[in-house]
């Protein structure tokens, strides 16, 4: 019996990417663009310069694929440091018990109100990822919510759906994510948090798609409990709920540090032109502070900031080899050619239907890079030219690879916090894609639509 197919592990695919790339270096003509600063001070290419350059074309040897890395990760240091002490800081905000003891306490709260249960919870998954890029950390409240939907005859994609819709809606209209939007803006050369207002906006319609779509089903299983997806899968039913910590009031005392900490990022971001020095200042503070009011010891406080920087060692090592690939492109002289080439198709359309065709190629791409900072590092210095070139701002480029991540992580394969939570609940991958199919199908819709209206607006 042939064993099946499993998904090779995302460095491995980012490395196959690497000898792509190095191979396109060997087969594309060498060829650029004139480049400029423009208003806002980013230098952008000029659209109808592109020359292809027939002598002193580079060609890299296979070492290059060596040599490129430590590169990427110098020339990404500044991302990499900043993912690894949001990694630190929120463990310690972890450590405190807050967050478990918020979520517990809301899910609780609205147990026996099936309707107020689903928006509220969407809400706080959706707003906990769309701010402090959570997902890995909800995989605990599954067991909970699963009680929870089984009790009021609603079934285990019922509590499922109210997570992973919440996080992956929180991540695609992300306000403020470090792991997502600042570092698609940072490689976009943009000021992190920027273009807050339009995203605010767009929380409403997508939600709202969100909701509808969990809620309709959850109706129609309560009313038919065959109609239930799981209906016929032994191994989707409930395992028992582990016992969460209680909201006491050092708890509440670290969820308040950590909505001032979120306070101050904004108004840092907006008013004063932070970057990342200043926002990995502010975590650093949060770790201290939320550290001290939980209860815990220094030596406590640095074990936690270092166990939550050691889990993201891994990310920072895909932003490395993803910097890679463009780095190999650059150095070969190749990366304007397939600029050029992606853009001529995208430029015979108007600029709507081009920010449309962004959202379709970062879709797709996510199938291979489910890590939204290492699908960041490999596409924006794609797209954001290419936006240049066929009339769509680079904040409307980084908002088509908002949707292309968030919404595509709550269905593709790849992506490891999603079969982890399937797999906890028990739901074969078939039956989840069967649920989330329409509802992804719904998203790009209104998605296309936002894209759309953000051409329109000229949104910056």
């Amino acid at each position: 019996m042939s064993k099946p197919f499993r998904v090779p592990h995302t460095l491995v695919l980012m490395f196959a990417m690497m000898i792509v790339a190095l191979v396109l270096t060997w087969i594309l003509p060498a060829g650029s663009f004139d480049t400029e600063v423009n208003e806002a001070g980013h230098e952008v290419v000029v659209p109808g310069t592109f020359e292809t350059m027939e002598e002193d074309a580079p060609t890299l040897s296979p070492w290059s694929l060596f040599t490129v890395v430590p590169r990427a990760l110098a020339d990404a240091q500044g991302i990499i440091f900043f993912v690894l002490i949001i990694g630190g800081a929120l463990a310690v905000v972890r450590q405190t018990g807050a967050i478990d003891a918020l979520l517990a306490r809301i899910i609780k709260r609205f147990g026996n109100l099936p309707a107020a249960l689903i928006l509220v919870g969407m809400l706080a998954f959706g707003i906990a990822s769309a701010t402090l890029g959570m997902a890995e950390e909800y995989i605990p409240f599954a067991a909970i919510l699963i009680a929870l939907c089984v009790a009021m005859r609603m079934d285990t994609v019922t509590a499922i759906g109210i997570m992973v819709v919440g996080y992956g809606i929180g991540y695609g209209v992300a306000v403020i994510n470090p792991f997502t939007l600042l570092v698609a803006q940072e490689v976009a050369e943009l000021q992190p948090g920027s273009g807050m207002w339009y995203r605010f906006l767009l929380w409403v319609p997508f939600f709202a798609v969100g909701f509808h779509h969990v809620w309709r089903y959850a109706r129609r299983v309560q009313t038919d409990p065959s109609s239930s997806l799981v209906a016929d899968v032994p191994s989707a039913q409930p395992p028992q709920p582990t016992e969460q910590p209680p909201l006491d009031g050092r708890r509440q005392l670290v969820l308040l540090a950590t909505l001032g900490a979120l306070v101050a990022l904004v108004i840092g971001i907006a008013m004063h032109g932070w970057y990342l020095r200043e926002l990995g200042a502010v975590f650093l503070v949060l770790a201290i502070v939320a550290g001290l009011l939980g209860g815990l010891r220094l030596d406590g406080i640095a074990d936690s900031f270092t166990r939550g920087a050691a889990e993201l060692a891994g990310t920072a090592i895909l932003i490395g080899f993803a910097r890679s690939i463009a780095l190999l492109l650059e150095d070969g002289l190749v990366l304007h050619t397939i600029v050029n080439a992606l853009a001529t198709p995208l430029s015979m359309v108007p600029a709507e239907l081009s920010a449309v065709g962004m959202l379709f190629i970062q879709s797709v791409l996510n199938l291979f890079i489910p890590s939204g900072s290492g699908q960041a590092f490999v596409t924006m210095p794609l797209m954001a030219p290419i936006g240049d070139l066929v009339g769509v701002t680079r904040q409307v480029s980084v908002l088509a690879f908002q949707f292309g991540d968030g919404f595509m992580n709550m269905i593709v394969p790849t992506n490891p916090v999603l079969m982890g939570i399937i797999g906890l609940a028990g739901i074969p991958y078939d039956r989840w894609f069967r649920f989330m199919f329409p509802l992804i199908v719904k998203l790009f819709a209104v998605g296309a639509l936002a894209l759309i209206v953000a051409v329109w607006v000229g949104y910056a």
